[in-house]
Order: structure tokens, then C-alpha cells, then sequence
């Protein structure tokens, strides 16, 4: 699997060293890609460590701390990117927002507040992403969008997570098609249940029997697909929601 020329990849929600956007970042640095990151909340002085050990991985690498629930994120974001290494070919969506919450609970602000982030931030990112890709001189793009699983099976208590997740799926389908002819692939990751920033002790013995390969699914593994989706090797793969479960067992 390689990336045939030089790249940039803007990857949302890398805030935490152990969590998907860290190790999204780590992946594609290994592969020659230069990257611009984007974190929110993080620890003090964190981006900066992580800067230097993706560097550290012979690319360059930049960062922006930014709430994506504002409005002009998504321009502020790749404005910030292009002022420092020009146009990106490679957008990871990973970013996400998420609070637990059954009918009981629901209400505008709720929704109002897993929209911003989960759907108006990522929906103009990508569009954004292919006005500024089709005035550049690149010739092959990739969007790939991070869902959650949410049409396997019912993820109770989770009603506006899962509700705004579900529309990046249909996004992802229709936005594939209209840009499948400048040259941008658009996919969607589920990685299923991952051991990141999230899990406690408990959840982790709950979930474990439901993984038969005899482990919790782990960072790296969404990496990798999403590394091999932002490949050369990957350019006739468009349209996808791809479930990268390790086998995860719902029942």
C-alpha cells in the first residue's frame, strides 16, 4: 500500500495520545504524509508533544485548537491548513461529539448540540474541502467519514448521537456521487467499539465476550482501513460505509 506522491491530510479530533485521531495521524505520518491535525480541550501542551513526535516521523506537521461547533469552523480549518502547507488531498472526519441520552432526556439542545459538530461541521468540511480541491492542480482527493455502527443494531440511550452519525452515512453516499468525477473518493468508517479515551474497566468486561478474536478493538485498527482508504490502492472505492468490527457481536 503506498501514497504515490506527497500528501496532506486534515484530520479532525486528535486530542488525547491514546484516542483514533492520534493514531489516524501516527498512521498516515508513516506513509509520507504531511499532517495538519485539529484538537479541542486538549491537555495542556499535548498538541505540541504530538507535533514533535509526528515530525518525529520524518513529515511535517501542523495543529489548530478550534471548536468545531462554531460556524466558520470548517473554513477557518482549511484556511489554516492551505496557509500552511496548501491544498490538502486527504480529510479524515473524526471528530465527534457525544453525550448519552434516551427519549427522556432528549430535547432541542441536545440535538442542537450533536448537530453542530457531528453533521454541519463534518458536511461542510467535505464540501468545502472539494470547492478549494477542484480549483487546485491535485488530481486525486479522499474523504473519509467516521460512523458509529448505527444501522447494525439499536444503540439504546444514545438517540441523538446515533441520529446525527446515521445522517453522515446517507451524506457520505449522495456526496461520493457528485464527486466522484473531479476525482474525490468519499467513504465512511465504523471501527465499531474502540478502546480509546471513552472506555472504563466495566465496559471493557461487558464488550470483550462480544469481540471473537479475543480483543477489544483498538486505534490502530481504524487506522489502518482508514490508511488504506486514503491510498492509491483505494481509488476504486467510493460510496462505502465500511464496518471495520473485527467481528463485533451485537447479540
Amino acid at each position: 500500500m503506498g501514497i504515490s506522491q506527497k500528501k496532506v491530510a486534515l484530520i479532525t479530533g486528535a486530542s488525547s495520545p491514546s484516542d483514533i485521531g492520534a493514531a489516524i495521524c501516527r498512521k498516515l505520518a508513516t506513509q509520507g504524509v504531511d499532517i495538519f491535525f485539529t484538537n479541542w480541550k486538549s491537555e495542556s501542551g499535548w498538541s505540541e508533544n504530538f507535533k514533535k513526535e509526528i515530525i518525529g516521523l520524518g513529515v511535517q506537521c501542523e495543529s489548530i485548537e478550534i471548536d468545531l461547533s462554531d460556524a466558520n469552523a470548517a473554513y477557518n480549518v482549511l484556511d489554516a491548513v492551505s496557509s500552511k502547507f496548501g491544498s490538502p488531498s486527504i480529510l479524515v472526519n473524526n471528530a465527534a461529539y457525544s453525550t448519552s441520552g434516551g427519549y427522556m432526556e432528549l430535547d432541542a439542545q441536545t440535538l442542537d448540540d450533536h448537530y453542530v459538530v457531528n453533521m454541519r461541521s463534518t458536511f461542510l468540511l467535505c464540501v468545502e474541502f472539494a470547492r478549494r480541491f477542484e480549483k487546485s492542480n491535485l488530481q486525486s482527493g479522499r474523504i473519509i467519514n467516521l460512523t458509529s455502527g448505527q444501522d447494525l443494531g439499536p444503540m439504546p440511550a444514545e438517540l441523538a448521537y446515533v441520529a446525527t452519525k446515521g445522517a453522515i452515512s446517507a451524506f457520505t453516499r449522495s456526496l461520493s456521487t457528485e464527486l466522484a468525477p473531479i476525482g474525490i473518493t468519499v467513504n465512511a468508517v465504523n471501527p465499531g467499539p474502540t478502546d480509546s479515551t471513552w472506555m472504563t474497566d466495566e465496559i471493557r468486561e461487558y464488550l470483550l465476550p462480544k469481540f471473537k478474536m479475543g480483543r477489544i478493538g483498538k486505534p490502530e485498527d481504524a487506522a489502518r482501513m482508514i490508511a488504506f482508504l486514503a491510498s492509491d490502492e483505494a481509488e476504486w472505492i467510493t460510496g462505502q460505509i465500511i464496518h471495520s468490527e473485527g467481528g463485533f457481536n451485537r447479540g
